[in-house]
């Protein structure tokens, strides 16, 4: 799933590579594309968005937010990639990548592609963000919330603390590798309970989050350039690296769980409780 990193980059592209350039034509490639679009103004998404320009792009946890001019019928098209969405930029004549479902043409030749291996994403059609589900339970950003609001908001969670960073309500963009990164920067173990931690490990976890998010976001642009498509996470420490060395004290990297909702940790660095499943 892409996350706050990988598309803070993104959307620094698109702003360099779509903003300002009208939408030409729109094709909603069947049968993915019926399911991955939701026209929630119900006055057509290719009619509503064909002739518009687009003015910004803005994320929000891990949705992309778009909004158009001309706004005498204001709209908004929300991306929310979830687990296997991408965005592409092409040429028209390029080949197209499996389960492609959208594609936006814009006047100056490029073509901004939507493809979805699971077709689990949506491109929402709103004239009200509050329409977009998820949307509005957003907390704030892990980037722009200071340790006081942090400590405020954690205080009330009783669950597991990885669980925690990656449902969106604490803070937004967080998903399941990062939470996975900023625990293991934290030294703290993912399955601890929020009332077991002291104000020196939340302080901790906080430092960490920012710190972990700052990084990424370098070295995801370093790797990513204008290739949006891509998710470069080889630079991660635990997350996916079972078995590996632990880069701080060369434990072998732990596993719990499988498939897509993996956690990864370091059983020396991150003490804590057995845990059933731990490879």
């Amino acid at each position: 799933m892409p996350e706050l990193p990988e598309l803070e980059v993104v959307c620094e592209v698109l702003k360099r590579r779509v903003i300002g350039q009208r939408i030409t034509s729109i094709q909603v490639l069947p049968p993915g594309g019926f399911l991955v679009v939701r026209d929630l103004t119900h006055e057509g998404f290719e009619k509503s968005l064909s002739g518009s320009t687009l003015a910004e792009v803005k994320r929000r946890g891990k949705f992309l937010v778009f909004s158009f001019e001309p706004t005498l019928a204001e709209f908004f098209l929300v991306i929310n990639p979830k687990l296997t969405g991408r965005l592409q930029l092409s040429t028209p004549n390029e080949k197209k990548r499996p389960k492609t479902h959208v594609m936006f043409n814009l006047k100056n030749g490029v073509q901004l592609r939507y493809v979805d291996l699971k077709r689990m994403g949506q491109l929402y059609l709103s004239h009200k963000l509050e329409m977009i589900p998820e949307f509005m339970s957003l907390g704030p950003e892990p980037l722009e919330i200071s340790l006081e609001e942090f400590k405020m908001r954690l205080r009330p969670l009783l669950g597991e603390i990885k669980g925690l960073l990656a449902r969106g309500d604490l803070v937004a963009g967080i998903g399941n590798a990062y939470a996975d990164e900023i625990l293991w920067e934290a030294k703290l173990f993912p399955y601890i309970k929020r009332p077991k931690l002291t104000q020196g490990e939340i302080d901790r976890l906080y430092i960490a989050m920012r710190t972990t998010l700052l990084n990424s976001i370098i070295k995801v642009r370093e790797e990513m350039g204008e290739d949006i498509y891509l998710k470069p996470r080889e630079f991660m420490a635990v997350h996916m690296k079972t078995g590996q060395p632990c880069p701080r004290c060369g434990t072998p990297i732990s596993l719990v769980g499988a498939n897509q909702r993996i956690t990864n940790f370091c059983r020396t660095c991150q003490p804590g409780g057995l845990t059933k499943g731990v490879q």
